[in-house]
C-alpha cells in the first residue's frame, strides 16, 4: 500500500487538495490566511521559473528558441484556431436554448494567452519540453496584451483597455527575472553541487498542489454568480467536453509522422495550446461588462475552464509522462486518454 501510495502521490495529492478546498474555501480564497493573490499570483510562479531556470540547461533554452516549428504552432493555435473554432461552436449553439451571456463569456476565453505558470508545470510534471512551454508561455503572455484586444473587438465587438505597463512588469518580474536569477546560480553550483540529485520534478509538482488548492478555493467561495443549474450543469459539461477534444486534437495532428514533433514537443503542444490565462480574462471581462448585470454570468466559462484545465491536466500527467517515455516514435497512437 505504501509503495502504491508513493507512486500515485500526486494524483492522491489533487484528491485532498480539492476536498480540503470544498471544506474550508475561506482559508485558500483571495483574501483568505493563505493570501493567494501574493503567494499563488507571485511566490509560486517565482518558484516555478527559479526551478525550470535551475533545472535546465541553457543549451536547452537556447535551442528552445530556434523551434520556430513549435512557436508557429502553438501561437497560432492559441490565437487563430481556437477563437474560429469556439466562435463557430457558439453560432452552433446560439441557435438553440444556451444561454447568451455564458457564450459571450466563451468568445472572450478564446481570445486570451496561455497562463504563464500551468503549462510548463505540467509540462515538466510530464517530463516534456520543458524549455520550449517555458518560451511559449510568456511570449504568448506578452503577446496577448496587444493581441487579445484585438481578437475580442472582433469577435465580440467591444474595446478592452490592458493595463500594459502593469501586466507588463508582473510578467518580467513572475517569469523572465526568476529564470534567469536560476540559470544564474545553476551556472555557480555547477562544479559544487549535483543538481541531477535534486528533486526538480517533485517540487514542481508540490507547487502545482498549491495552485490547484488555491484555484479550486476561489472556485468554491464565489458565492455571487446567479446562474441556474442546468445552465451551470450545462456549461461545466461544454467546457470539460472543449478540453477534450481540443487536448486530443493537438495529441493527435502533432504526433503524426508528418509533423517534425518529438513526444517531448507534444506534450508541451497539448498543454501550451489548450490552457488559457484566468489573470488576464477576469480584467478584461470586468472593464468590457463592468456596468452590466450579467457580468456575473460572462465569467462562468473562464471561471470553469481555469480550475478544469489544471484538473484535467494534473490527472493526465501519470498517462502523458507513460506514453512519452514507453515505445517508439510508431507507437504514439496508442495512447488513450481513458483515466
Amino acid at each position: 500500500m505504501f509503495a502504491s501510495i508513493k507512486k500515485n502521490w500526486f494524483l492522491i495529492g489533487i484528491v485532498v487538495v480539492i476536498c480540503l478546498a470544498k471544506f474550508a474555501p475561506e482559508i485558500g480564497s483571495k483574501g483568505g490566511i493563505l493570501m493567494p493573490e501574493i503567494t499563488v499570483k507571485y511566490i509560486a510562479v517565482f518558484i516555478i521559473f527559479f526551478n525550470s531556470g535551475v533545472s535546465l540547461r541553457s543549451e536547452d533554452l537556447g535551442r528552445a528558441l530556434l523551434q520556430v516549428k513549435v512557436h508557429v504552432f502553438i501561437q497560432g493555435f492559441t490565437f487563430i484556431l481556437f477563437p474560429v473554432i469556439i466562435f463557430t461552436l457558439v453560432k452552433f449553439l446560439s441557435v438553440g436554448e444556451f444561454n447568451k451571456h455564458i457564450l459571450e463569456g466563451l468568445k472572450i476565453l478564446s481570445c486570451l494567452p496561455p497562463p504563464v505558470s500551468s503549462a510548463v508545470i505540467l509540462t515538466k510534471a510530464v517530463g516534456g519540453n520543458e524549455a520550449a512551454a517555458i518560451f511559449n508561455s510568456a511570449f504568448g503572455s506578452f503577446l496577448g496584451i496587444t493581441v487579445t484586444p484585438t481578437l475580442i473587438l472582433a469577435l465580440v465587438g467591444s474595446k478592452a483597455a490592458v493595463p500594459v505597463a502593469s501586466i507588463f512588469l508582473q510578467l518580467t518580474a513572475t517569469v523572465v527575472l526568476p529564470l534567469v536569477i536560476g540559470q544564474w546560480v545553476r551556472h555557480m553550483l555547477t562544479n559544487t553541487v549535483n543538481l541531477k540529485n535534486v528533486p526538480w520534478g517533485q517540487i514542481g509538482s508540490g507547487v502545482l498542489l498549491l495552485i490547484i488548492y488555491a484555484t479550486f478555493c476561489d472556485t468554491f467561495s464565489h458565492k455571487d454568480v446567479n446562474v441556474d443549474p442546468a445552465s451551470f450543469f450545462m456549461t461545466v459539461v461544454l467546457i470539460i467536453s472543449i478540453q477534450v477534444c481540443l487536448l486530443y486534437s493537438v495529441f493527435t495532428v502533432s504526433s503524426t509522422r508528418l509533423l517534425p514533433f518529438s513526444r517531448s514537443d507534444t506534450v508541451a503542444l497539448m498543454f501550451c495550446c489548450t490552457h488559457k490565462s484566468l489573470t488576464l480574462g477576469i480584467p478584461i471581462i470586468k472593464i468590457i461588462f463592468a456596468d452590466s448585470p450579467s457580468l456575473s454570468l460572462i465569467t462562468i466559462p473562464l471561471l470553469v475552464y481555469h480550475p478544469t484545465q489544471i484538473l484535467l491536466g494534473g490527472l493526465l500527467v501519470p498517462y502523458i509522462r507513460g506514453w512519452m517515455l514507453g515505445g517508439q516514435r510508431t507507437g504514439r497512437r496508442t495512447f488513450s486518454f481513458a483515466v
